[in-house]
């Protein structure tokens, strides 16, 4: 079994393995970073969460079903930052389209058009390259190009080091991220590059510091006098206020019904409120190259396209019927053969797969055929608390797991 399949029992398999170490152990390891094959202090499920092959809630209630929450505070708290950061991202869509505003700003200074800036791109090129001459660094890049993935700690220390050190906009570095991380989100990326920088928590920055870096790899990196460990938090930019989570229509009986998957949720068999839909068709695409203006990383998109195979093969022997790869191009000849009335898909969250969701309920609309998205209780649970910080939030995670039937 890899470290990132994309299979949902690979995944299953993963958390059993990863069990024993999701108490005392992690919250002592978790924050070391011992290089890619000494990865037992964390459990590597990230890529499988992303895309739920495996929901927040199994997670939860597997490790819940081994220790006390006392004991296994550190981990589950750890799965609730990504329910975070999409709550919170959630209730300000409007910070996702300022990102992107400001990215396609850079994206045109490292270009070919007019606008190209040729020195600031030589020096956006080194860092991407991995050839900075900060040896942590580059080998880090090394490691994210070539498996998809990095230790979280050392995601902190990359983009303080891009921040920071080499002077670049944080936007370019989120979008490097995102083109070749496996579990990529826009939450969990683009909120999680502005906390570095200073913005999302006003003026609470995240300096790398060579000491801790020596500390945490197990003295394989000390970066002594590389590393700009005085920097400033970037000057704040102006945060919308927090809007609501919302409502949402349960899909319709009696109608002839199509379910669809995207990159958001892969796990159509425990999708909510399908009990007594007349399901006659299950579809699905992904579209990993909508993550960015420059190239997606072959790793990301082979593993999503794969794993999205794996979601059809599941959903198709579930519901008992043919589970296909649909493109663009095919979806108005399915959708006549199958006469489909409603499609009902997982609720995508703000970003890529929300634009195309939504541009596919328009097409949808013009046939006379309703889309539905559903949204797991999970989401509904955590999601408006994100309004305030995360600590407000780490408070109310033992009563939320309660409410949501998870001992």
């Amino acid at each position: 079994m890899s470290n990132f399949s994309p299979r949902r029992a690979d995944a299953l398999a993963r958390l059993a393995a990863f069990l024993p170490r999701a108490g005392a152990h992690y919250a002592n390891e978790r924050n070391a970073d011992r290089g890619p094959a000494a990865r037992d202090n964390v459990s590597l499920l990230s890529p499988a969460v992303r895309h739920r092959l495996i929901s927040e809630a199994e997670i939860a209630a597997a490790v819940l079903d081994r220790y006390a929450f006392s004991t296994s505070e550190k981990f589950i708290q750890e799965v609730c930052w990504r329910s975070y950061w999409k709550g919170w991202l959630e209730l300000r869509p409007q910070v996702w389209a300022d990102y992107q505003a400001a990215l396609s700003v850079q994206l045109d200074r490292i270009g070919d058009g007019p606008g190209v800036d040729r020195p600031f791109r030589k020096r956006w090129q080194a860092a991407v390259d991995g050839a900075t001459g900060i040896a942590c660094f580059d080998d880090w890049v090394e490691e994210l190009r070539s498996t998809g993935y990095l230790h979280n700690h050392t995601r902190m220390w990359f983009a303080s080091i891009w921040i920071f050190t080499l002077n670049l906009p944080w936007v370019l570095g989120a979008d490097f991220f995102y083109r070749h991380l496996l579990d990529g989100d826009p939450a969990s990326n683009t909120l999680s590059w502005r906390w570095v920088a200073g913005l999302q928590t006003r003026g609470k920055h995240y300096l790398a510091r060579a000491d801790n870096i020596q500390k945490y790899t197990a003295n394989r990196y000390w970066p002594k006098g590389e590393l700009n460990e005085d920097a400033a938090p970037l000057p704040p930019d102006a945060l919308p206020a927090a809007g609501r989570i919302a409502d949402l229509s349960p899909p319709k009986p009696g109608l002839r019904t199509a379910l669809w998957l995207h990159e958001d949720d892969l796990c159509a068999e425990t999708w909510p409120a399908l009990a007594g839909l007349d399901v006659v068709a299950i579809g699905g695409d992904v579209t990993p190259a909508a993550r960015s203006r420059l190239p997606v990383s072959e790793a990301v998109t082979g593993w999503t396209e794969a794993a999205l195979a794996d979601g059809l093969d599941r959903a198709g022997g579930h519901f008992g019927l043919p589970a296909v790869r649909i493109t663009p191009s095919q979806r108005h000849r399915w959708l006549e053969d199958h006469r489909i009335e409603q499609l009902v898909t997982a609720y995508p969250t703000v970003g890529p797969v929300a634009e195309a969701v939504a541009a596919l309920e328009r097409e949808l609309a013009a046939r006379g055929i309703g889309l539905v998205r559903v949204r797991r209780a999970w989401d509904t649970a955590f999601w408006p608390h994100a309004e305030k910080g995360f600590f407000q939030l780490r408070e109310k995670i033992r009563p939320l797991l309660a409410e949501l039937g998870i001992p």
